[in-house]
């Protein structure tokens, strides 16, 4: 009975002790290229946001993780999650054969093609664009992109007279658009309405190249840290389910009303600056959310504010 006794004391003792400590959470480095608007943002005084970050953030209070984000340039992403320096890459990265050869990918979250940006006075449509019958000949893109591999692939391979021309960043690769240095620059079809926003007199989208790529989430090879399930487990908690159909395509459904319907009305649609101030004024629920309700009341107020 005394044994008993003071086993009990123990296990009381015990239970005070840990039931005052918080349980430590599992933190993830995630690595993502900012800014490519709209998957990745940055406000005036440096804070990070955009569709894939927040939905980041989203991901990791439902399945009960910390993360860290840091700015990586998007051709070292890869490698850094690799060599263990980074847990996630988060970047609208497209799901090739190749890159899965090196890392492992989640469910994907989005249907995206490629856009020919050219300058409006150019004279240049998409044909003659990638054609080479511009005065530089050269089209410019992203380094590590799908859009550089498509210009190697389909057209210098072809044999057309183009030179291709690769970024650190897309904005660069933009400037140098507009300033006559590149025809024109291939880039995914979201970001390039960000683009165009930014020289909306200089600008214009020659054509759509369609691409079908489905972009998502990358971790280490065969997923050593088990992060895979949380991240598909965590986007079907915000509304989002992506099931393979008798055609080997992915159908992407988003449930009306939830929180990915509401980050998608937030970050596509509206202009960069009124997603800016609409995250400025909402994301502290979002930053300070514990649970799903508190995700789901950011997502909603977010949405709100952005569409005004």
């Amino acid at each position: 009975m005394k044994k008993f006794l003071v086993g009990l004391l123990l296990l009381a003792v015990v239970g005070l002790v840990f039931g005052g400590m918080a349980i430590a959470k599992d933190k993830y480095v995630v690595a993502s290229d900012i800014p490519w608007d709209p998957f990745e943002m940055v406000t005036a005084d440096g804070q990070y946001f955009g569709f894939d970050l927040d939905v980041m953030r989203a991901i990791a209070v439902v399945e009960g993780f910390d993360i860290q984000i840091q700015n990586i340039a998007f051709d070292s992403i890869i490698p850094a999650v690799k060599a263990g320096k980074a847990d996630i890459g988060a970047s609208g990265f497209s799901i090739t054969e190749e890159r899965a050869k090196a890392v492992t990918f989640s469910n994907p979250y989005y249907l995206s093609n490629q856009a020919v940006v050219i300058r409006k006075d150019s004279g240049l449509n998409i044909v003659t664009a990638l054609a080479g019958k511009g005065p530089t000949k050269a089209i410019g893109a992203q380094n590590g992109t799908t859009g550089f591999d498509w210009i190697k692939d389909n057209l210098i391979d072809n044999g057309f007279p183009v030179k291709q021309k690769g970024y650190e960043t897309y904005p660069m690769a933009i400037l140098d658009l507009v300033n006559g240095r590149v025809d024109a620059v291939i880039q995914d079809q979201p970001a390039s309405r960000a683009s165009l926003a930014a020289y909306p007199t200089k600008l214009t989208i020659a054509g759509i190249i369609n691409t079908y790529e489905y972009f998502g989430f990358l971790v280490a090879k065969d997923d050593p840290k088990g992060i895979l399930p949380k991240l598909n487990e965590g986007m079907e908690k915000l509304g989002l389910t992506a099931r393979k159909n008798p055609t080997g395509k992915y159908d992407l459904t988003v449930v009306p009303g939830s929180v990915w319907d509401n980050l998608m009305k937030a970050y596509f649609g509206p202009s960069s600056d009124k997603i800016e101030a609409a995250w400025l004024k909402t994301k502290d629920l979002l930053l300070n959310a514990q649970t799903l309700a508190d995700v789901e009341k950011f997502a909603a107020a977010f949405a709100e504010e952005a569409n005004k």
